[in-house]
């Protein structure tokens, strides 16, 4: 009996990432004794593709010919001998294999799809201690298949990279995004500006959200109190060397012209001729900045064999050049109209410089502004338009757009879940994310490389919390990146990666634990029916106006009977940014017999969200003389997890007008409502 696998609920599911085509048979290769282990290879990819060999827990032994039987022979073809994958775009990466009475074959043309294809071999015989036997045509959708660790906000040691590097190839992932610089702390030993890891390394107090709220004072190394570190050279290409035995190039981001704290407090030199008490940026005007930054490039270069370097480019104030001296002779002299062109005259000038060193520059998506540098590839983060635009222009793209890639949001229930940034990013819908989807212009879609998952750390002290963000998400990412979207199945995805899951926490991680999920917010899981729904809504003057980035339904949100998530980027939630906070008029269109009015806020200080301090809930029968049915007074309190309360009136009126007006706290920020349910 035969069966293909991964494309139907009665086939085995087995292999993470689904593989591209496999056909299963009822029968098992026999394992009574060690397969003759042989490989097409010599020196380091032959030590690499042993040890991984080992990793796949059958009992092997080597020899120095193709095996003809009770074999597992790992062979290098011509593309032509790929069968279904001869002319994939991902042949370079993908693999053959069979699997029959008489041994297993891999086949591949590089040494890399040899090594997914052992990948693919031991989540087989480890999920079932047996071989069954079957064949496998396989490769990737995409070329890169990204995560960003930043090491910058709180650091990591040596030896919690290499555990993600080990989890990371086991799911084929094959770029290791490392953070390693930002306000926080600089990371990297840079022997030129020792400064740079002596002090700009080093903080009090320890946590981000203590240092960040407070007075953002660097330290000495070795100062009472210093918190901090850094990956010394030797132990970054420890870094490097590990990865690329797991077929991982590690890129390194070097961040300018923004998120530069550190460099300035190490190097206040740098800093524009004016001088606030806090500067962020660079001074582009200073010859001495590019000295600095390409001094440092070629360090870095000296470490990091990738060909991409990662030069942030993200989130610059620019506030600092407008009145600095330098910056606004630099512009008069190259004739920019504006500061965005001045980033991107920098931005330009590090991509030319480390063009000469043989390599390439990606950034994130503002690199565009101002005009996007010649041969500049972008990282896009904020949504999917920045990267469209780059591919349309012709540039190389990775997508990883914040609602689906940025898992340092919670991924439960965020009242189950450690302190976080805030939010709600289910492991569901990160693996429902598609970087290049069907309304995508192909032109535009063969720009596009890749997708990364980005973890950043803020919030996350320890190492146990950061791997409880990173997986089993990252897991979605790898399969984002591989398989094929035409056989997308979240629940049998679901079941592999909980297999996974468990399997990691035998082996000593410490992942989200996915088969005790609580799953998304309750009240948001069937529509509420009640006395307003599809009523108009008022809004009573312009400071009591909606955000557009927070509109939701417009202005149709409040009584269109849809509750929101755990999150208030869901298009359920409506925020209210301006001072008044929120003041509506419900017309219920005529008079009508009432006994409770409520509405739902949410609370997530980190990223501005607070309850209000202050509702009022008022009836009227004819929209000009209303009774004040109830006045709540809530004391504001920040707290660090995210929570929910009802603001409501129950009694008995008979209205045909509501008015719900919620006062904003002295907490700046957003109120955030997600319907008034009227019965």
């Amino acid at each position: 009996m035969v069966a293909t696998f991964g494309h139907s609920h009665a086939q085995p599911n087995t292999i993470t990432p689904a593989p591209l085509h496999s056909v299963w048979q009822e029968r098992c290769l026999e394992l009574s004794k060690p397969l003759n282990l042989y490989i097409t290879a010599t020196g380091e990819e032959l030590k690499r593709l042993s040890s991984a060999a080992k990793a796949t827990g059958l009992k092997l032994r080597g020899v120095s010919r193709p095996a003809r039987s009770n074999a597992l022979n790992l062979i290098i073809v011509e593309p032509t001998e790929m069968g279904l994958i001869a002319n994939s775009e991902g042949i370079a990466e993908g693999y053959v294999m069979d699997i029959t009475t008489k041994g297993v074959t891999i086949k591949a043309t590089t040494y890399a799809g040899l090594y997914y294809g052992l990948q693919s071999l031991r989540q087989i015989y480890q999920k079932h201690n047996a071989l069954r036997l079957g064949h496998i045509s396989d490769a990737p959708r995409f070329e890169y298949r990204g995560i960003l660790v930043d090491i910058s906000r709180h650091f990591r040691t040596k030896e919690f990279l290499m555990r993600q590097i080990d989890a990371m190839a086991e799911v084929k992932m094959n770029r290791l995004h490392l953070h390693l610089t930002d306000a926080a702390g600089w990371r990297i030993e840079i022997e030129g500006y020792p400064r740079l890891t002596s002090f700009a390394a080093w903080r009090t107090p320890h946590t981000w959200k203590e240092w960040w709220y407070g007075e953002r004072s660097y330290a000495d190394e070795g100062s009472e109190g210093a918190y901090g570190g850094y990956l010394t050279k030797e132990e970054a290409r420890e870094i490097v060397a590990y990865a690329a035995d797991r077929y991982i190039t590690v890129i390194p981001e070097i961040e300018m012209p923004g998120h530069s704290d550190e460099v300035l407090a190490a190097y206040p030199e740098l800093r524009c001729t004016q001088q606030p008490e806090r500067q962020g940026d660079l001074c582009i005007g200073k010859e001495a900045t590019f000295e600095m930054m390409q001094s440092i490039l070629d360090e870095i270069i000296e470490i990091f064999p990738s060909e991409y370097i990662h030069i942030g480019g993200d989130e610059a104030t620019k506030t600092s050049w407008v009145e600095c001296e330098d910056c606004q002779r630099r512009m008069c002299h190259e004739g920019l109209e504006s500061v965005d062109e001045l980033q991107s005259y920098m931005i330009h000038r590090i991509e030319e410089y480390l063009n000469t060193r043989g390599r390439q520059i990606i950034g994130w998506d503002e690199i565009l502004e101002g005009g996007l540098a010649p041969n500049a590839t972008v990282m896009s983060w904020r949504g999917e338009e920045g990267g469209r635009a780059a591919a349309a222009a012709g540039h190389n793209v990775v997508m990883s757009p914040h609602g689906y890639c940025y898992i340092d949001a919670p991924q439960d229930a965020p009242y189950s879940q450690p302190e976080s940034i805030g939010g709600y990013l289910p492991l569901e819908k990160v693996y429902s994310y598609d970087p290049t989807p069907e309304n995508m212009d192909e032109a535009v879609a063969e720009y596009i490389l890749g997708v990364q998952a980005n973890l950043w750390a803020e919030f996350i002290i320890t190492d146990d919390h950061y791997e409880h963000m990173l997986w089993p998400r990252a897991i979605a990412i790898a399969e984002i990146g591989w398989s094929d979207p035409k056989h997308k199945d979240y629940t049998l995805f679901r079941e592999r990666a909980i297999a996974i899951v468990d399997d990691m926490i035998e082996r000593g991680y410490s992942p989200f634990d996915l088969k005790n999920e609580i799953g998304n917010r309750p009240e948001s899981l069937t529509p509420v029916n009640h006395l307003a729904i599809g009523k108009p809504v008022s809004y009573l003057y312009p400071s009591h106006y909606y955000g557009p980035q927070y509109a939701a339904a417009g202005d149709k949100s409040l009584t269109d009977g849809l509750r929101g998530t755990w999150t208030y980027a869901d298009n359920r939630w409506q925020g209210f940014l301006g001072r008044g906070g929120v003041d509506v008029v419900i017309d219920l269109e005529e008079v009508t017999h009432i006994e409770s009015i409520e509405a739902d806020f949410m609370q997530i200080c980190g990223p501005g969200v607070f309850m209000p301090c202050r509702v009022e809930i008022w009836g009227s029968a004819d929209g000009q003389n209303y009774t004040l049915l109830t006045d709540i007074e809530h004391e504001v309190v920040v707290d660090e997890l995210p929570s929910f309360k009802t603001f409501g009136w129950r009694g008995s009126t008979e209205a045909r007008y509501i008015r719900y007006k919620a006062h904003r706290s002295k907490y700046s920020g957003f109120l955030f409502v997600d319907e008034i349910i009227v019965r």
